[in-house]
């Protein structure tokens, strides 16, 4: 089956140097001087630059539209908070019939919507035809071959099966899961909670709080996830527990990053600036609070990452609050 990759960012990168060490690939990038660069010099110019491409196992077109119609398989990189632009001129009958796995981890903020229920709600693809790819893995360690580990749940396990084939190879090992729902909500959720992770640490509380944050984290998200599928699951696995872990204390991580910067002061309007990169936690705070207005579940680390970010209140005093609720 023909498999492309839409997006340009890191995590594009990476899944594109994965998928080719056992296939060809057709690859999405709009910006053209992007496209122009890396037939060139196979290299992406703007993210993990030391990856080199074998452009004989790559098409690269900066036409979405094409891409998508001589494709089976689509992996949607693009982050979640533009796949909506991204996607606004494709007709739903371009995708009928089409596999789509999305590797963002985070909200589609014009209808606080998941990867998954976009792509079913907007453009008619059933839920067996979805799926979704997440870590516990960081982009920069697959560049670098690090041993890591993907998670690639859909609720035709078959399907997830055949992706999971694509992106294993002697330095990523695949996890199979047919919790679509699940684990793309935690997979939005733990970026938040690594919003929290980096507040923290801009504050000054150390280690030890740390601990109590994330223990805090993965209960609360546990409880989400609960009841807005209610199937049974293991959150102590690697798919839950492991994606937050990594994404709430590494060094890669850019929305940890971009919560240190809102601790130490940082304006957010300042901190996107500095950035330069999409935290995906920052948009999906927002999307989650509002679909929590329907559940309703007890989330009070996602509240307050949602007061200091679209509230105005100070992450000294919010976080002291939320302290005080931590066990």
């Amino acid at each position: 089956m023909k498999v492309s990759v839409l997006g340009s960012g890191s995590w594009a990168t990476a899944l594109v140097k994965l998928l080719t060490n056992k296939t060809k690939v057709s690859w999405w990038i709009r910006n053209e001087n992007a496209v122009e660069h890396l037939l060139a010099y196979k290299h992406n110019p703007n993210y993990l630059q030391s990856v080199e491409f074998d452009l004989d196992k790559i098409s690269i077109d900066s036409n979405l539209e094409s891409i998508i119609l001589k494709s089976d398989i689509l992996i949607v990189a693009v982050p979640a908070a533009f796949i909506h632009k991204a996607f606004s001129d494709i007709n739903p009958s371009v995708l009928e019939g089409k596999i789509v796995f999305s590797a963002a981890k985070g909200m589609i903020p014009e209808f606080h919507a998941i990867p998954a229920k976009y792509f079913h709600d907007h453009f008619k693809v059933s839920y067996d035809n979805l799926g979704i790819i997440c870590g516990p893995c960081h982009a920069e360690e697959v560049a670098l071959e690090r041993l890591s580990y993907l998670t690639i749940a859909c609720n035709d396990v078959n399907k997830a099966k055949q992706v999971a084939s694509m992106l294993s190879c002697r330095y990523m090992n695949t996890v199979i899961s047919d919790d679509l729902f699940g684990t793309e909500f935690s997979a939005v959720l733990k970026n938040v909670y690594a919003l929290a992770a980096g507040i923290c640490s801009g504050i000054g509380y150390g280690d030890n709080f740390q601990a109590v944050l994330i223990a805090n984290a993965i209960q609360e998200l546990e409880r989400f996830i609960d009841v807005v599928h209610p199937i049974h699951r293991d959150t102590n696995t690697s798919a839950y527990l492991g994606d937050l872990l990594v994404t709430a204390y590494s060094k890669f991580s850019r929305n940890r990053t971009f919560g240190f910067m809102i601790g130490k002061g940082y304006s957010v309007k300042t901190a996107q600036l500095e950035m330069k990169m999409v935290a995906e936690g920052f948009y999906a705070t927002k999307s989650l609070v509002k679909v929590n207005d329907d559940f309703q579940v007890n989330m009070p680390i996602l509240d307050a990452v949602n007061d200091i970010l679209y509230n105005g209140s100070s992450p000294k005093k919010r976080i002291l609050q939320l302290s005080k609720k931590l066990v």
